[in-house]
């Protein structure tokens, strides 16, 4: 048996629903950061330095979240994949 519940809601009324807290004023200040110290990058090499240092973990955090997103295509790849072939079969 498959249920599909779909909730029609704003972002703000799904992150109160799920208890999530707001960090619209936390991500502004990051956002505002970033783009002050973005403002003295010139070349593609510096701002490459720049993001391994500001990444948590340094570059071992980059890569870890690069593995995380790529996992992430792979599975949503793989589950298409899965779909068009279950289709394609009926």
């Amino acid at each position: 048996m498959k249920v599909n519940v779909e909730i029609d809601c704003t972002p703000e009324e799904a992150r109160t629903f799920m208890g999530l807290p707001d960090v619209g004023k936390a991500n502004d200040i990051y956002v505002d950061m970033m783009s002050k110290a973005m403002k003295g990058v010139s070349n593609p090499d510096q701002l490459t330095e720049y993001a391994k240092n500001l990444a948590p973990m340094g570059q071992m955090g980059m890569k870890l979240f690069q593995n995380f997103v790529e996992g992430g295509i792979n599975a949503g790849t793989k589950a298409a994949g899965k779909s068009s072939k279950k289709k394609s079969d009926d």
